[in-house]
C-alpha cells in the first residue's frame, strides 16, 4: 500500500520562496561584470533555494506526519537525483570549455527532467512544471546569451512562483 502512494511533500509554499529567491538572484546576476561572478552568484542562489528545499519538504512531511524514507519518498529523491547530478557534471564541463552561456539551458533542462522524473511519484501537477521547466531551458538554449538572467528569473523565480502558488492551495501548503 505504501508503495502505491504519492509523494505528496512537494512544498508549495517552499516553492514560491525559491522562485522569489530565483528572482532576487537573477537580479543579483545581472548586475555582475564576469562570468564568473554571475556563475558564482547563481551557484549561492542555487544552494540557498536548496536549503529552503530541503527545509521545506521537511517541515511538510512533518506537519502531514509522512514520513520522508517512505517508499514514495525515496523513490522521489532516486528520480530526481541522477539529473541533478549530470546538471552539475555539464556546469563543470560547459564552464572549462568557456560555454558558460550554454549553462541556463543546461540548467533548466536537468532540472526539469528532475522535477519530471521524480513527478512520477508525486501529485500530477510536479511533472507538468517539470516539462514547464524543460521547455524554459530549450528556449534558453537557442536565445542570445544576454537573455539568460531573464530566463533563469522566468524559469527557476515565475515557474516556481506559479507551480508553487498551486501546490500550496490544492495539496496543503
Amino acid at each position: 500500500m505504501e508503495g502505491a502512494s504519492a509523494f505528496t511533500a512537494v512544498p508549495g509554499w517552499g516553492g514560491v520562496t525559491m522562485g522569489i529567491t530565483a528572482m532576487l538572484t537573477a537580479l543579483l546576476a545581472s548586475w555582475q561584470p564576469t562570468e564568473d561572478r554571475w556563475l558564482a552568484t547563481w551557484i549561492g542562489g542555487a544552494l540557498v533555494s536548496f536549503c529552503i528545499a530541503a527545509w521545506a519538504v521537511c517541515r511538510k512531511a512533518r506537519r502531514a506526519a509522512i514520513p520522508l524514507l517512505s517508499k514514495p519518498g525515496r523513490k522521489f529523491a532516486l528520480s530526481f537525483s541522477p539529473p541533478m547530478i549530470a546538471g552539475m557534471l555539464l556546469t563543470i564541463a560547459l564552464y572549462r570549455t568557456g560555454l558558460v552561456g550554454m549553462l541556463p539551458g543546461a540548467w533548466l533542462l536537468m532540472y526539469g527532467a528532475a522535477v519530471t522524473n521524480a513527478g512520477a511519484f508525486s501529485v500530477k501537477i510536479v511533472p507538468t512544471m517539470g516539462l514547464c521547466f524543460m521547455l524554459c531551458g530549450a528556449c534558453a538554449l537557442f536565445s542570445p546569451a544576454g537573455w539568460s538572467n531573464d530566463y533563469m528569473a522566468a524559469g527557476f523565480g515565475g515557474l516556481h512562483v506559479l507551480f508553487g502558488l498551486v501546490i500550496a492551495r490544492r495539496h496543503g501548503g
